[in-house]
């Protein structure tokens, strides 16, 4: 395991220590960790609507009208039981 040492203002130290006081953290690790996961699950959820986007916009426009294209959606979430059937 690495180890890092870190320098922040008096109120963010207070601010972590009373994220420790409240019970939602053991200690300053736990805290650091949990918002390092965060950010990594952020940073990973920006990639991939950074990369739907370019799909969407590589494929073109689409000649469909709207109600069409609902119909689509309708179907496919009622195919894969994420929308109940009539």
């Amino acid at each position: 395991m690495i180890r890092k040492t870190i320098a922040m203002p008096d109120e963010m130290g207070t601010w972590i220590d009373h994220r420790i006081q409240s019970g939602q953290y053991n200690n300053d690790s736990e805290y650091f960790r949990d918002l390092v996961r965060r950010d990594q699950e952020r940073q990973e959820a920006t990639l991939q609507l950074r990369q739907m986007l370019e799909e969407g916009e590589s494929s073109g426009i689409s000649t469909k009208k709207v109600p069409d294209i609902m119909k689509d959606v309708e179907k496919r979430l009622r195919k894969n039981a994420q929308l109940p059937a009539h």
